[in-house]
C-alpha cells in the first residue's frame, strides 16, 4: 500500500478532526439555530488549526526524513 507509515496516523487524524468538525457544525446548526453561529466559528478555527498543525508535523517529519538519509548517503 502506498504511502504507509506514520503519515497514515497523520492522515487518519486529519480525516478524524474534519469529520468530526463537520458534524459538530451541522449539530451545534440543528440544537441551537442561529445562536450556533459564534459556536460553529470556533469550531471551524480550531479545525483550520488543527490541519495547520498537522500539516507542519507533516513537513518536520518529512524533513527530518529526508535530512537523515542525506547523512547516511555521506
Amino acid at each position: 500500500m502506498a504511502g504507509a507509515g506514520p503519515r497514515d496516523g497523520l492522515r487518519r487524524i486529519a480525516i478524524a478532526s474534519q469529520a468530526i468538525g463537520f458534524v459538530l457544525i451541522i449539530t451545534l446548526e440543528t440544537v441551537m439555530g442561529d445562536g450556533a453561529r459564534p459556536w460553529q466559528g470556533v469550531t471551524l478555527a480550531l479545525m483550520l488549526a488543527t490541519a495547520a498543525w498537522l500539516a507542519l508535523v507533516r513537513r518536520y517529519r518529512r524533513n527530518r526524513k529526508q535530512r537523515r538519509k542525506r547523512e547516511d548517503d555521506d
